[in-house]
């Protein structure tokens, strides 16, 4: 793990330490051949099933509060899997002297939020830990959901030739959270895209869509790389037309941050057949989460087991997973 022996902030941000304690000490122990193939949930017959916890900083923030990012997190994770989201469990670690107004405001939002994904609470916890344990509230989910697309959402379906798209501008969500929190001295009218996505993933139900993934934790980088690692072919994308808002953009220069590597909440990766791609970005423009929706690359040949990034100034650079945690606490 690392050279003490202990856990670092950097192994819960999604890059590849994330990787090294998933796939280097977890899956020594936890060997289920479903829970081996890392996807964002288990494929179980005629359903899929997930679980999500969820311990933002802070736990209000510009366009979306805990509340809305557990329950978009987790039917999300059903989406891009194919599958209609249809049940949520939900448990609550709520720290002693936790205001109830705050905790209304959670609830309030949580019951907004499963009305707009269309899926209903079933079952739900709750714990209190002492003063100082829990940093005010943690949440838990498991979600439950049908499989609804024409063709299984399987990585292995994924070859060269095919389209890469995203669904609308990267890194809102990330920096949203990270002016909210006064650091830096930053402020930005900024807000999350912190939204439910089935409404916008079901348009595609009937093409041929080997490939989602809402890029949450490590952004796009991180979820390109995801797809690449181990396979027979490599991901090309164009800088030129990756839709980078201008105040992300400015935020990340002025912290030296990438915003590849930058959260999003409320956005999906396709990789669409070849053939289908135009389908899909009209299906998607036609939804108001999708109307930003670009193609932004393809599945080369080329580069095996990595993603390279055409630069505006005419070069080419490998775009790599991060390293270490960018942004700790941001979901």
């Amino acid at each position: 793990m690392n050279n003490k022996g202990r856990i670092l902030l950097a192994h819960g941000g999604g890059g590849s330490r994330s990787t090294e304690l998933t796939r280097g000490l977890f899956q020594r122990y936890l060997r289920d051949p479903l829970l081996l193939e890392m996807d964002d949930a288990a494929r179980l017959p005629g359903q899929a099933f997930t679980t999500d916890s969820f311990v933002v900083r802070p736990l209000f923030f510009p366009g979306g509060d805990i509340g809305r990012l557990a329950v978009c997190g987790t039917v999300n994770d059903l989406a891009v899997m194919g599958a209609e989201p249809l049940y949520l469990s939900i448990g609550f670690i709520i720290e002693e002297g936790f205001p109830i107004a705050d905790l209304e405001r959670v609830l309030a939002s949580i019951a907004r939020a499963c009305r707009e994904a269309g899926v209903r609470i079933v079952c739900a916890d709750t714990k209190v830990v002492e003063r100082g344990k829990a940093d005010g509230l943690f949440i838990n989910t498991a979600g439950i959901g049908r499989p609804a697309f024409r063709r299984p959402v399987l990585a292995a379906r994924v070859k060269p030739g095919d389209a890469v798209l995203i669904s609308g501008p990267i890194g809102l969500h990330g920096i949203a959270v990270l002016t909210a929190r006064g650091e830096f001295g930053l402020k930005s009218a900024m807000k999350s895209d912190v939204a439910p996505l089935w409404g916008l993933v079901r348009t595609c139900r009937g093409l041929d869509v080997p490939f989602m993934r809402d890029p949450t934790r490590g952004g796009l980088a991180q979820t390109l790389n995801e797809l690449v690692q181990g396979r027979k072919f490599g991901v090309r994308i164009d800088e030129a037309v990756l839709p980078v808002p201008r105040s992300v953009a400015a935020v990340c220069d002025l912290l030296g941050l990438d915003p590849l590597q930058v959260a999003n909440e409320g956005k999906v990766v396709m990789v669409v057949a070849a053939g289908d791609a135009e389908k899909a970005l009209l299906l998607l423009h036609r939804h108001r989460l999708g109307r930003g929706a670009r193609r932004i690359g393809e599945i080369s040949r080329e580069n095996r087991g990595r993603v390279v990034m055409a630069t505006r100034a005419g070069s080419e650079r490998i775009v790599m997973p991060p390293a270490g945690e960018i942004l700790p606490r941001i979901c």
